[in-house]
């Protein structure tokens, strides 16, 4: 078997607050942008690894505060999504971008399928091994579960600015979804996108679809611009603005 980690290598994945009392699970499949020591840096330089095609720019630190704000079980993924993307379905192009934007990933090209595999089995594989045990232990002990999926999005795509300063993605509309677009545009300083900038499909998306949609769990996931997340100012204030906007839509579900 290919043991793509070193035994002095950092953990795919983190666990915050596994036992937290709040009924909002968080995870954020993008959070980190590490590359496995054996496979270099994938042939590109700091300036391209450090750009949003390699991770979530803000989301980790928004993630954890949030878990603090909510006293919320969080589980981060810390590799580069351009080593594996945890947030896509194995077979699909993306898993593994040979292209991320326009940038070419030339440690991704001519993997064999034993490549791919390894990368699976010391990334994919335990980040969501981690999320579907925090997700069985809570169903096992008769707890109540909302997951909200985190990510951030780069202001600018292929030379088109966005406007959207934070999204809420759904695949199909769920009263967590529809409560969080009404709370977030009653802000009144916000410009907020029903699936903007992306949409999510059961063909290409991955945590929402399986740990969602798969287990009948009110789900939503989330957006949020990197340019607003960038420092850890920033990040603070989202954390806070989502932690209250997620327990009113909380309250408003347990109402409803």
């Amino acid at each position: 078997m290919n043991h793509l980690l070193a035994p002095d290598e950092s953990a795919p994945v983190r666990v915050l607050r596994s036992e937290g009392a709040s009924d909002f699970v968080l995870a954020a499949d993008h959070a980190g942008r590490l590359i496995p020591r054996a496979l270099g840096d994938l042939g590109l330089d700091e300036t391209e690894r450090g750009r949003h095609i390699a991770w979530d720019i803000g989301i980790a630190g928004v993630t954890e505060t949030l878990s603090g704000v909510l006293d919320a079980a969080a589980v981060l993924q810390a590799y580069s999504r351009l080593v594996i993307d945890c947030n896509r379905a194995l077979h699909h192009p993306t898993s593994i971008p040979r292209i991320s934007e326009l940038t070419a990933i030339p440690g991704n090209e001519s993997l064999s399928l034993e490549d791919r595999a390894a990368r699976r089995r010391a990334i994919f594989d335990p980040y969501h091994t981690a999320i579907a045990e925090l997700l069985d232990r809570r169903r096992e002990a008769g707890r109540r579960t909302i997951l909200v999926a985190m990510h951030s999005f780069t202001p600018v795509f292929k030379s088109v600015a966005r406007k959207v300063e934070i999204g809420v993605l759904f695949h199909h509309e769920t009263p967590l979804s529809r409560l969080m677009l009404e709370l977030l545009r009653a802000e009144g300083d916000l410009v907020v996108g029903a699936n903007e900038p992306y949409a999510i499909t059961d063909d290409s998306d991955y945590t929402v679809p399986v740990h969602g949609e798969g287990r009948g769990l009110e789900h939503v996931e989330i957006e949020i611009r990197q340019d607003l997340i960038a420092d850890s100012a920033g990040q603070e204030r989202w954390a806070e603005r989502m932690g209250r906007l997620l327990r009113e839509a909380d309250r408003r579900l347990s109402r409803a």
